[in-house]
């Protein structure tokens, strides 16, 4: 296990050098633990309209399944917190991941060098990156890894930076040492369930997709339920609260990466600025950024709701 361990610490030692927060690995194997629950949360129907979550039910428990004769899967941590938010309080909101350029390209770039990295230091390696567009369960593999636990709010939380960063993995075909599961410090505390506005965690550690603002704002792409006006916030664009009000975020430090900087007129946009947005401006402040999933027909909608 010396050629395990000792090719860990080249890929966790180069992940550190291409900017990630940390690394960790551990085995490509059945999730048993996650399958009663995902099958529970699929059955109450807690992913709303997002029917995607209901496919290769098999695939989202078995790396193996999406990656033949894989034996690890390496878990990536990337820092999104911005040095600087929106600064007129009264405007609507946007989630502070789609500042900048669309996370999907940012860490898939450094995935490649990743995957370059280990090919050409340690051989021929096969397997494939994710970065939240297949069906692999994020925040499961990344507490498996050790690099955190999963929080009431249901994201992974660190003692040392809270939540705000993306998650990402490389599921390959080499073995490696893997690291160990880490412990809950959540306590008693119940500060995400108490501020959520639309009761969306349901019960500590269960969060009902359909409930919650982000689904609303960017998921749903019907009208928005009469029964939330009033309920969201101000928050036009996915929503951070469980996260802004989680005491271990007081630990958050803004990330370094240029890419994630928003666009010079973001952070500017007054409450009015919003409300008379037209598509041109929306071309240009989120030309990069995975707010275009909404369309600019989808955040007039959402900042409409928003209205009085």
């Amino acid at each position: 296990m010396e050629k395990g361990r000792e090719r860990a610490k080249q890929i966790k030692s180069e992940a550190k050098r291409l900017g990630f927060l940390s690394c960790g690995i551990s085995k490509s194997e059945f999730l048993e633990a996650e399958a009663p629950r995902l099958e529970n949360w699929l059955n109450k129907n807690r992913n709303g309209e997002m029917r995607y979550m209901e496919n290769h039910f098999d695939k989202r428990l078995d790396p193996t399944k999406l990656v033949e004769d894989s034996k690890s899967v390496i878990s990536l941590l990337l820092n999104y917190y911005p040095s600087e938010t929106q600064k007129d309080a009264e405007a609507p909101k946007l989630s502070k991941y789609a500042y900048g350029h669309d996370y999907h390209h940012v860490i898939k770039t450094k995935l490649k060098e990743l995957t370059h990295f280990i090919q050409d230091e340690i051989g021929e390696v096969s397997g494939r990156a994710f970065v939240d567009s297949a069906p692999v369960l994020d925040k499961a593999w990344a507490a498996k890894s050790g690099l955190g636990w999963i929080g009431k709010h249901s994201n992974l939380l660190t003692q040392q930076v809270g939540s705000f960063y993306f998650i990402a993995e490389l599921i390959i075909d080499l073995d490696l040492e893997y690291d160990h599961v880490t412990t809950d410090h959540c306590g008693t505390c119940t500060a995400c369930i108490d501020a959520c506005p639309t009761q969306a965690i349901v019960d500590p550690y269960i969060v009902d997709g359909s409930k919650c603002i982000s689904y609303f704002t960017i998921e749903l792409k019907d009208q928005l339920p009469n029964t939330m006006k009033g309920k969201f916030d101000d928050w036009m664009f996915g929503c951070d609260i469980c996260q802004d009000v989680c005491p271990w975020n007081k630990f958050s430090k803004s990330h370094n990466e240029p890419l994630f900087n928003p666009h010079p007129e973001l952070l500017d946009m007054t409450k009015k600025d919003w409300a008379e947005i037209t598509e041109d401006v929306f071309k240009k402040v989120f030309q990069k950024s995975a707010v275009k999933r909404t369309k600019f027909e989808g955040l007039k909608r959402n900042i409409d709701f928003l209205k009085d």
